[in-house]
């Protein structure tokens, strides 16, 4: 979706690493290894996305930081744009329309630091869950946002690792 309207791979891996989460940052030699590109075109496409002003920049131990800019007036919009690219919309629609007493879903892995693997990881947390239809549910979903999705039940989660809170009732 996302890809024909931007055709720079670079940028649009950047938007989503920044637009997944705004917990999201990065250090230039950190994005290019994260993304297996060289620092020059990553250079590019975050100076780019700074003067365009969706991006700010810290300095931060004499390195420079970079995370979006919530501010930014297309704030709002880019990440729900963000989102209905990688899917997770559809997914949390899907998830609370049948499955039970959902507290709380829970992305981890890579979609949860902005990373576009193609396998998204899921964690699912509440109590009586509707297994069956959660089962079959992997496979619609792979089937309506064209990427493999894992999930994973419990009645807690253990929040050590990189994750981004896609629903709660709290």
């Amino acid at each position: 979706m996302l890809g024909e309207l931007i055709k720079s791979k670079t940028r649009l891996r950047l938007l989503l690493r920044f637009f997944v989460s705004q917990a999201n940052s990065g250090y230039l030699n950190g994005l290019a290894s994260d993304m297996n590109e060289s620092t020059n075109s990553i250079r590019k496409e975050l100076n780019n996305l700074y003067d365009a002003g969706y991006i700010n920049k810290f300095k931060k131990n004499n390195k420079i930081e970079y995370r979006v800019n919530v501010k930014h007036p297309l704030y709002d919009v880019l990440k729900k744009v963000v989102y209905k690219h990688l899917g997770l919309e559809d997914l949390v629609d899907k998830v609370l329309e049948r499955i039970g007493n959902v507290e709380k879903i829970i992305l981890v892995g890579d979609y949860a630091i902005g990373i576009d693997s193609g396998t998204i990881e899921v964690f699912l947390i509440g109590k009586r869950l509707n297994t069956n239809y959660i089962s079959q549910l992997e496979t619609k979903i792979e089937s309506l946002i064209g990427r493999k999705v894992n999930f994973y039940l419990g009645t807690k989660f253990d929040s050590k690792q990189n994750n981004l809170i896609l629903y709660s009732n709290d």
